[in-house]
């Protein structure tokens, strides 16, 4: 006796059925009239249950001509009805006969009909095995080879039991052809294999194992997703299925299915939904938290108590060396941490200023001693020293006024009173003090003062950005160093590091005429910047010469708000360049100089963009006279993270995190978490909104610039999350784990994974619903739109300006990280991003895909009661057109009405499935990550240009094809076939008489009767309008 075993894994991301968002999924097999199911899980949307189901197999030639129908439903405890979750379809062809040759493969769940709403997937191993439990050899000996499909001694003798045929397309109407296929299961068994191999559409394995699966992975390297061939790749273990074709392990598989959608995404990539103990929360629960002061402000991240110690100075302190002299410093000891201010070089009226904070989960000690030392060069010596008992502490909570410094008298170490007093302030406060972020802290104990700033928790802001409108008109009485020839003049513009080149003039004389455009980006403070405006004449190639320049400073220059008016031209002098750098005092009074025409202003009324505009964080113009007022606040808290990579594990250190956000102009940085896996941040941050179509951005960093480290080295990138804020709800709070990847040259990489607690309030809900009506970008962009071939250099221009401004911060935000959070290098060519967006397209053609097919269905008569009931609404709406858009917008609110029960619960993250990243290829991440311009070898630059060549050759095909019916139908009325023409107009007046004189209700309804027409009365040959458009000609045999 045979046993068919299937194992029923998991699921994942199935379809919510309850009010809260979930299901409880069990699994229903039937095989061969016989029904198993798993337990359920309860309030599981990626449930696992890992149980085998037994089936006794009672025929085995019989095998491939059985379906195993798998059925994911949502367990309904308050009735017997039970919801339909979706369905796998398995052609017993595909199963493979030991136990060894399985694998565990990823089915997609399919739908029941054109209007249910079914998504995930479910993962199956299934196989077959003899009831004794013999080795998988036996059974091959048993029941055949199944690689060459001769029989074995059992007596069989048909070599297609286990040899289906090579590749072959299926149609994919499955649920419907498997009916038909069981009510005609007693037809001949030739009619009933042609049946099934044109219209049986079920999963089937291909290469699942043996030798078949070998020959099948080495003669076909991995297909780059648009039709050719890179390097070789072994299989993987688990399979996504997404393909509808039939395998077959014979030598006559040739080919491969070269379109497969994208598997599905790795649960370790997916969100975790937390419930952190925080205020917001339990505030609201009755009875629950009545907390502290900070609980309205201070609310999204939990609260961490620290024991705060303010060293502000000390007065008439003794000396301590021989010369006389005293060198102090403070050491502020608590238990095993121990912070140290600077010395101060003969000072015995010291002033430090310095604040230490010591976390309350750390404490070792009851006592906290604050010493006073003299710093000296073999041993320091004891100065005097006061202790605090932590049972005495004050508290303090914000908005609490800051604790006042009192005086302290010193005491040696047995206790006795000394000369000198030290100015101290000791509380236990939370990270909402004002005085977090300026703290030394005890898990930074052994940073040196030059780098603790780098530790720091800072608040960043961009600088105000401009682009500058430099309009190049004319110049006159330029005076060329050769004047025996014409000159060839352009003008050459600069501003800081930036630097654009006029088109040469079309005329070649000493008062040219260029009339020409530029632009540049500003930045504030505007009376630093200067404007740069030379004259040059090309000489030859590398030869120029300078006939004069001038020199504007960009705070002079006119600022245009709206589109009505430019400001008016001026001339200019164009100094010599010898004298050029002078001052105006100190030139030559000249009779004579050169001019130059321009039109220079500076453009508020743009956005100037520094970042992608797909995520962008802020649409504001840079002028604030046009600003709108905010309409929400954002609130962010940073709580922690956990299962980071070591990033520093060669030099016995593990990772010193820290976290980056932005959104608008407003940079955060918390502070750096030295040496842990598991850093716990718990810092919170408000942004004001003024458009709800935004995205901000959070990215984790390992510094690099602690003790030890170089100037130049940079922090490495751990992740980052972007979180658009159109997906949020109002004032509901979202606390998740988001997982931290980065895609790199080896491939895709997990980094760990990274709490935020996330918050969107409206504090003007009509105007953030008008919004959604208003144009994304000030309304300069629209009526005096950039040119395109600006747009991207200004982007990046604007990029460098911001990375620049921000890396001179105190402590610097490191260029690494700001180019990190706005994407550089975006703009460039990525195939694994190509494939992405092709994959993205093709998702939203599928609705229209299934539309197309589920008419097609309906003209078949698939269903002739659905068909029927079309015929009678088709009926309705042509004797009663004005009923058409009122059903069509009814349908629409129908449709959204019930899929609001199915709306996301949790906010979008970074989607490895989508972005084709999880299965990348390495040649394709090689070359993602190569410079610009490349520095691969020649040989490896050859095969991707052949590679980039082939993809170029469909894309032409495809575009050509396009041409082609396009040329056909201009061919309608052309005469460049003038008997196509004439048949073709000659039926048009044909068809104008007849719909004249024809109610229009009439045509309606027999146009829809002929579409709709039973099969029986169709023909599988095309009809005459169609055969008629591909004769016309086109153009394609025109080309070369």
């Amino acid at each position: 006796m045979i046993k068919l075993i299937v194992e029923v894994h998991d699921a994942g991301d199935l379809m919510p059925k309850d009010s809260d968002g979930f299901a409880s999924p069990f699994v229903e097999v039937d095989f061969d009239q016989q029904k198993q199911r798993t337990r359920t899980k309860p309030k599981d949307l990626n449930p696992q249950w890992n149980e085998h189901l037994v089936f006794n197999v009672t025929d085995p030639r019989d095998l491939p001509n059985k379906t195993i129908e798998v059925v994911v439903y949502n367990d309904r405890k308050a009735g017997h009805h039970k919801n339909f979750l979706g369905r796998v379809r398995i052609s017993g062809v595909s199963v493979p006969l030991s136990e060894s040759e399985a694998t565990v493969q990823r089915y997609p769940l399919d739908k029941r009909g054109l209007f249910s709403n079914i998504k995930g997937d479910i993962a199956l191993r299934i196989y077959a095995v003899q009831d004794s439990g013999s080795a998988p050899q036996s059974q091959q000996q048993e029941y055949g080879n199944v690689e060459t499909g001769t029989a074995s001694t059992s007596g069989v003798e048909n070599p297609h039991i286990f040899s289906p045929p090579p590749l072959q397309e299926i149609n994919g109407n499955t649920h419907r052809m498997m009916d038909e296929e069981a009510e005609h299961h007693h037809m001949a068994e030739k009619m009933m294999k042609k049946k099934k191999e044109q219209e049986v559409r079920t999963f089937h394995s291909i290469g699942t194992g043996g030798a078949a699966a070998a020959s099948f992975s080495h003669a076909h390297p991995p297909s780059s997703g648009f039709g050719f061939e890179t390097h070789h790749q072994k299989a993987p273990q688990v399979e996504t299925r997404t393909d509808f074709a039939r395998a077959g392990p014979g030598p006559g598989a040739a080919t491969v299915m070269q379109m497969q959608g994208p598997p599905r995404q790795n649960p370790e990539y997916a969100l975790v939904e937390t419930s952190p103990p925080l205020a917001a929360r339990l505030r609201y629960r009755p009875g629950g938290y009545t907390g502290d002061k900070t609980s309205s402000t201070y609310d999204l991240v939990e609260q961490m108590h620290y024991l705060y110690v303010s060293v502000v100075k000390a007065r008439d302190l003794p000396t301590m060396d021989v010369t006389g002299s005293l060198d102090p410093y403070v050491e502020v000891k608590l238990g095993n941490y121990k912070g140290v201010t600077r010395h101060l070089d003969k000072n015995q009226n010291p002033v430090w200023n310095q604040i230490f904070a010591f976390s309350k989960e750390r404490l070792q000690s009851n006592l906290v001693e604050v010493t006073v030392k003299d710093k000296d060069v073999l041993k320091d010596d004891h100065v005097g020293r006061v202790l605090f008992d932590l049972t005495d502490v004050p508290v303090r909570v914000p908005p609490d006024s800051p604790l006042a410094p009192q005086w302290y008298r010193l005491e040696d170490k047995h206790g006795v009173k000394v000369r000198g007093e030290i100015m101290l302030a000791v509380w236990i406060g939370t990270q909402a003090d004002e005085s977090f972020s300026d703290a030394w802290h005890s898990d930074a104990h052994d940073i040196s003062h030059g780098n603790l700033a780098s530790t720091r928790s800072k608040v960043y802001f961009s600088p105000k950005l401009y682009y500058l409108r430099v309009q190049v008109l004319e110049a006159q009485d330029l005076v060329p160093l050769d004047r025996s020839r014409a000159p060839d003049t352009y003008v050459k513009i600069q501003l800081g590091n930036q630097m654009r080149v006029s088109r040469p003039s079309q005329v070649r004389t000493i008062n040219p005429i260029w009339n020409d455009e530029l632009m540049l980006v500003a930045s504030e403070p505007l009376t630093q910047e200067v404007l740069v405006v030379a004259v040059g004449d090309k000489i030859e190639p590398g030869k120029d010469d300078l006939l004069g320049m001038v020199y504007l400073p960009v705070r002079d220059l006119p600022q245009r708000l709206d589109h009505h008016k430019l400001p008016e031209p001026r001339w200019y002098n164009l100094q010599k360049p010898s004298l050029a750098g002078e001052q105006e005092s100190e030139k030559k009074k000249e009779k004579f100089s050169s001019k130059i025409h321009l039109r220079l202003c500076l453009d508020a009324g743009y956005h100037v963009l520094d970042e992608s505009t797909h995520f962008s964080s802020d649409l504001q113009p840079s002028s604030k006279h046009l600003r709108k007022a905010n309409i929400g606040i954002l609130e962010l808290g940073i709580l922690s993270a956990k299962n980071l990579l070591p990033m520093k594990g060669r030099e016995g250190r593990t990772t010193d995190s820290y976290c980056v956000a932005k959104y608008g102009n407003k940079w955060i940085r918390t502070r750096t978490l030295l040496n842990t896996l598991n850093p716990r941040w718990n810092e919170q941050y408000t942004w004001e909104v003024y458009d709800p179509c935004t995205v901000i951005t959070v990215g984790v960093f390992d510094n690099h610039h602690i003790n030890g480290s170089h100037e130049d080295s940079r922090d490495q990138r751990i992740g980052k999350v972007r979180i658009r804020l159109s997906t949020l709800e109002t004032d509901r709070i979202y606390t998740h784990y988001y997982p931290l990847l980065v895609l790199t040259p080896s491939g895709l990489k997990k980094h760990g994974e990274l709490q935020l607690a996330l918050r969107f309030s409206s504090t003007a809900w009509v105007n953030m619903v008008a919004q959604y009506g208003r144009p994304l970008l000030p309304k300069m962009h629209y009526i005096n739109p950039i040119p395109v071939r600006y747009v991207d250099w200004l982007r990046h221009q604007a990029m460098q300006i911001v990375a620049a401004r921000l890396s001179r911060a105190e402590p610097p935000l490191r260029r690494e990280a700001v180019e990190y959070m706005l994407d550089v290098d975006y703009h460039m060519f990525s195939l694994r991003r190509s494939k992405a967006n092709f994959y993205r397209i093709m998702s939203v053609l599928s609705g229209v895909t299934m539309v197309c097919r589920w008419f097609n269905d309906i003209c078949t008569w698939r269903n002739p009661v659905t068909t029927c009931l079309v015929h009678v609404l088709f009926v309705i709406l042509v004797c009663y057109p004005e009923l058409i858009l009122p059903t069509i917008f009814l349908y629409l609110f129908v449709i959204g009405l019930w899929n609001y029960r199915f709306r996301p619960r949790h906010p979008p993250h970074m989607d490895a499935r989508i972005s084709q990243a999880e299965f990348a290829h390495p040649d394709e991440l090689d070359e993602e990550f190569d410079s610009f311009p490349t520095s691969r070898p020649s040989d490896i630059v050859r095969m991707r240009y052949d590679r980039l060549r082939s993809v170029a050759g469909r894309v032409q095909t495809v575009v050509g094809d396009l041409a082609t019916q396009g040329e056909r139908a201009q061919a309608l009325l052309s005469w460049r076939d003038s008997r196509a023409t004439a048949i073709f107009i000659i039926f048009s007046l044909i068809w104008a008489v007849f719909i004249y004189i024809t109610p229009f209700q009439v045509v309606a309804v027999l146009i829809g009767l002929y579409m709709l027409r039973h099969p029986r009365f169709r023909s599988k040959m095309p009809s005459a309008p169609v055969n008629f458009f591909k004769r016309l000609p086109s153009k394609s045999d025109m080309m070369l």
